[in-house]
């Protein structure tokens, strides 16, 4: 791993985006915002880039890689649309939807980004910092959460900063991201497959589809096997204090994430309180997820109480995310 770099961080801008392309062009590691959140980006084509990145993040090898690009041309050069493929790109991007697909013959991607699979994991993020970096560097750029592997993803350049700061090149403050939760992805197989759940509700998908999306085996979440794509280990976004999901009460030394009005037993002895949305709104509640996790693992809490989120709209996506981040350690 590249150590001792003095990380620069430039604001979003023209400056900004022409120096992360010379950056990614150069072999380093840029970290700039999507919708959903900050990405850690290189060079899609070079793996000793990548290698660089995987060591930067800490991330296991084996862990697939999402190949960003600025539209759906330079999309279906690197991999082979099927018709609901298509569909989906045509109806969802740019936007918080991954489609994973077969590659192209000659495929640019390096097989390190993909982890020696047959498919690569594609997106067009919808921010303009993000479309600026992409069409300033003219390729593809692999870009995961920059975060150190497993830690709560980054929804501020502060956040990365925090994790990253002497481990990558360029940080593009563009400030807070909208969504904050990562892209859904939906593998295009024979049936369409909801591999992760994200910022891209099952229900809007299913509706373009027309059918529903089929689930990825159980064994496919282990993380003794190799992922179909990003964000499948079932260790993952996880703070360090212990979290405990479906809280009814609060004990001692426990902070609370809470969601909605309701004001559950013991709140009085909570370290720390902070509620995702206190009108009970699943998008401001998955935009507010990961920095308020974050938030309250600062403050060192015995461990972090968890209110019932419902299990609808975006709010598969956001147990999905906190399901793997109380994954014993």
């Amino acid at each position: 791993m590249k150590t001792g770099l003095e990380t620069l961080i430039l604001p979003a801008g023209e400056a900004g985006a022409e120096a992360a392309a010379r950056t990614l062009a150069a072999g380093g590691l840029v970290a700039f915002p999507t919708e959903t959140v900050y990405g850690l980006g290189a060079d899609a084509g070079n793996a000793t880039a990548i290698a660089h990145l995987y060591a930067a993040k800490g991330r296991p090898a084996f862990n697939p890689l999402i190949a960003h690009v600025a539209d759906l041309a330079a999309a279906r050069r690197i991999g082979r649309f099927d018709a609901h493929a298509l569909r989906l790109a045509e109806a969802f991007w740019p936007g918080p939807l991954t489609l994973v697909v077969a590659k192209t013959d000659g495929c640019p991607v390096a097989d390190l980004a993909t982890a020696g699979l047959g498919t690569v994991a594609i997106r067009i993020p919808a921010h303009p910092v993000a479309e600026a970096i992409l069409r300033a560097f003219g390729g593809a750029v692999v870009a995961p959460s920059a975060n150190i592997s497993g830690h709560v993803s980054p929804t501020l350049a502060a956040h990365v900063e925090s994790d990253l700061s002497g481990r990558i090149d360029l940080i593009v403050d563009g400030g807070p991201v909208e969504v904050g939760v990562e892209s859904t992805i939906v593998g295009c197989f024979d049936a369409p497959m909801l591999l992760r759940p994200g910022g891209l509700s099952r229900e809007r998908i299913e509706a373009v589809l027309g059918a529903a999306l089929a689930r990825p085996p159980a064994e496919a979440e282990s993380d003794d096997s190799q992922p179909l794509a990003p964000g499948m280990m079932a260790s993952h976004y996880a703070p360090r204090a212990t979290v405990r999901l479906n809280a009814r009460d609060i004990t001692p030394g426990e902070a609370l994430l809470a969601f909605g009005p309701e004001r559950l037993a013991g709140l009085d002895v909570a370290s720390a309180v902070m509620n995702l949305s206190p009108s009970g709104d699943l998008d401001e509640a998955a935009a507010n997820l990961f920095g308020y996790l974050r938030a309250l693992d600062a403050k060192s809490p015995r461990a972090i109480a968890v209110m019932t989120i419902p299990e609808e709209g975006l709010g598969e996506a956001i147990n999905d995310r906190l399901r793997r981040a109380a994954v014993a350690r």
